[in-house]
């Protein structure tokens, strides 16, 4: 290890003794204590203040998702053990797809099952990944060994073995158990592959006696539960093997078993190899059924639109930027599977790609355009998404989030609308938003969020689609917050820098795990307005400004009722008892709705001296009364600048009279040394002169 290296490792293991913001700072070698409320500092301009306003060990304990099993939890008798790590290097992706061919799966279902296989099968799986197929009822069988895909072809001979007849129970031990024997064909174990297990019933047998040989085998389980009487062991296996949960309810137009298949993707990181869906939509109609999916710079390569119908065979268009339009002669039709198919041959030309369908009949149509990135050393923009939780008894609202970013750059300033669908047919819209305010903790950092209060028993699966909104989507380089190594902060944070994201318009599709919703009571809680956490406050001569982000009627959702503005010169009292703080007169303030920016001024019924500092928070009502927590306290404070030194009335002037001074001295030196210099050659003659003079040579001179 270099010289360097060892002195900063050094300098690392020396022991800290000040007192640090875990919440806010994670650059520290140890920690050795929590800090509690008497020890926390409120007047720290850090995030922790910002966004909680509390001591760490009250974050901790009181309002952490495990503070109840933190407050009966023992400390052990014995230090844990010391943790052991094995390097292995991950190989090829290995899947087999377990499904369900039971009497309930007749029908429609069956055919929803075949065509998202296919579509799994064709357009998402990677190449060289190695595929086997099983199929269960009251028996299990083998449709498909274990099969390296290695070219279309193979593709093509594995999507001809899907089942396509539905009989018999469900006996779903079976399956897992047939699974889990063709996944150990290569090696002998199922330790590290997939199994995508797609069921719509309750098991005949008792799954509960098989979960866990299944989990124990190593195994990462993706189970897909495609009715609401799935059973609950469904949840279990995914959870502890690290699979995907997800619930598609079977309706025609939802196209969500294509989207659960399409989100089955195993990142290594390489985001260039994945594919990316652009679009999935449907819609039950008797005519056109139109559109405009934007394939952006950074895809373009495997670009596919697959048409589903539900009846009758429709008349298909679709038009590329330049014109070009493809209709049915370009496509592939598979009339079992009622999909259309084109694709694009070579680089898809970007920009925006029309579609219009049109069917003369009522019937669902659905849509699904999927790509690759373009270039090799170019990661397209991607996008996740999932909720805070898994589970939500009601009492508390749940987040949804949406990650957009492009080569792990936040994509910013995007437009990104979330689906959350029930599995009794509820549906409900929210736009998310990365303002940093409400359920979004941080603005400008790509990670766009909502709180979700409207929650209905049961389970619900989550879908975003994101576009460019009007040409203003940008990259943000994010700040990162650390130390040197004696503890001394870097400099303050920056304004985020943003920069043009020119890569076209682009649109984005993206499936979350689904989530289950059991209320504890007959009716949601009256959840009141956010928190305010960006409150900032600025004093100009007399005058008092402050802004802050507009919370919502419940949480950050509607408009509140009304605010009550007090200011104290005590952070503390102005903390602890809100109500004991001078009043602010809000009559004129009427609130605006969540996510505007809000701004009042008023006068204080005080002089203002010089280097008086003030401090402010706010607290939000709505119609029934209920009140948010107060804001992070925001302060602000009056300087007035000095007197200044006497002789001086103005620095400019004086520095350039300075320089001119300086110029004018020294071009007087230099005339002075010339003619001091001349002299002396004139001195210098007349003495050699004088010289030759003086020894008989004067015949050289006239």
């Amino acid at each position: 290890m270099p010289k360097r290296k060892k002195e900063r490792k050094k300098e690392r293991k020396k022991k800290s003794t000040g007192i640090a913001t875990v919440n806010k700072q994670k650059s520290f070698f140890q920690v050795t204590a929590f800090c509690h409320e008497n020890e926390h500092n409120y007047e720290a301009p850090n995030m922790q203040n910002k966004k909680c306003g509390k001591a760490t060990w009250t974050v901790i304990f009181e309002d952490s998702v495990d503070k109840d099993p933190l407050r009966s939890l023992k400390p052990p008798e014995s230090p844990p053990p010391p943790p052991s790590f094995k390097v292995v290097q991950r190989k090829q992706r290995v899947v087999c797809l377990i499904l369900d061919v039971s009497t309930s799966m007749a029908g429609s279902r069956i055919l929803q099952q075949q065509q998202a296989a296919t579509h799994f099968l064709r357009h998402i799986i990677e190449d060289q990944a190695r595929v086997g197929i099983a199929a269960f009822s009251t028996f299990a069988s083998t449709l498909g060994p274990l099969t390296t895909i290695d070219s279309d072809t193979t593709k093509e001979n594995l999507i001809k073995l899907l089942p396509k007849v539905a009989d018999g129970s469900t006996n779903m031990c079976l399956g897992l158990s047939q699974g889990l024997q063709i996944l150990r064909e290569d090696n002998g174990d199922a330790l590290g592959d997939e199994i995508i297990f797609l069921t719509d019933g309750q098991a005949t047998d008792n799954i509960a006696g098989c979960v866990q040989s299944a989990v124990q085998s190593g195994a990462i389980i993706h189970t897909l539960a495609f009715s609401n009487s799935a059973a609950p062991e469904l949840t279990e296996m995914a959870n502890k093997t690290g699979g995907k949960f997800l619930s598609p309810n079977d309706k025609t137009t939802s196209n969500q078993l294509m989207d659960a298949f399409a989100s089955l993707t195993l990142s290594t990181g390489d985001y260039t190899k994945e594919p990316v869906q652009l679009e999935s939509v449907g819609a039950r109609t008797s005519d056109w059924f139109n559109g405009t999916v934007s394939v952006d710079q950074t895809v373009g390569n495997k670009t596919s639109f697959v048409i589903i119908y539900e009846i009758s065979f429709p008349s298909v268009y679709i038009q590329s930027p330049s014109g070009s339009v493809y209709t049915q002669t370009n496509m592939s039709h598979d009339v079992s599977q009622k999909t259309v198919t084109l694709n694009i041959p070579g680089t898809t030309e970007h920009g925006d790609w029309k579609y219009s369908i049109q069917t003369t009949i009522l019937q669902a149509l659905t849509l699904t355009v999927t790509s690759q990135a373009k270039q090799a050393d170019v990661p397209p923009i991607i996008v996740k998404t999932h909720m805070n939780q898994q589970f939500s008894d009601g009492t508390k609202p749940m987040i949804v989030f949406a990650e957009v970013s492009q080569s792990y750059r936040p994509v910013i300033n995007a437009e990104v609308w979330a689906t959350l669908e029930s599995e009794t047919g509820s549906v409900q819209t929210l736009r998310l938003l990365d303002n940093g305010a409400g359920a979004d903790a941080f603005q400008d950092d790509g990670i766009y969020s909502r709180y979700f209060i409207n929650m209905v028993n049961g389970r619900s699966s989550l879908k975003v689609r994101v576009k460019n909104q009007d040409g203003h989507t940008r990259f943000a380089v994010l700040y990162i917050h650390g130390c040197v190594i004696n503890v001394q902060l870097n400099h303050p944070k920056p304004f985020v820098f943003v920069e043009p994201l020119d890569v076209g318009n682009f649109t984005r599709t993206a499936t979350g795990e689904s989530f289950e919703v059991k209320l504890s009571g007959t009716a949601l809680p009256n959840f009141p307005p956010n928190r305010i956490t960006d409150l900032s406050a600025e004093i100009q001569e007399d005058t008092v400004l402050l802004s802050w982000t507009a919370p919502g009627e419940d949480l950050d959702q509607g408009t509140a009722k009304s605010y009550e503005i007090r200011w104290s010169f005590d952070l503390k009292m102005l903390r602890f008892n809100f109500s004991n703080g001078y009043s602010v007169n809000t009559a004129a303030v009427s609130p605006q709705e969540a996510g505007s920016v809000e701004q009042h001024s008023f006068n204080l019924n005080i002089t203002i001296q010089n280097g008086t500092t003030l401090f402010f928070a706010v607290q939000s009502e709505d119609k029934q009364n209920a009140k948010s927590e107060t804001s992070n306290i925001a302060q602000a404070s009056k300087i007035f600048p000095g007197p200044k030194p006497q002789g001086i009335s103005n620095p400019d002037m004086n520095f350039t009279g300075l320089v001119i001074s300086l110029c004018v001295v020294t071009i007087l030196i230099f005339i002075i040394f010339i003619f001091f210099m001349r002299d002396r050659t004139r001195q210098g003659k007349f003495i050699y002169i004088a010289h030759f003079i003086q020894n008989g040579n004067s015949k050289c001179f006239t």
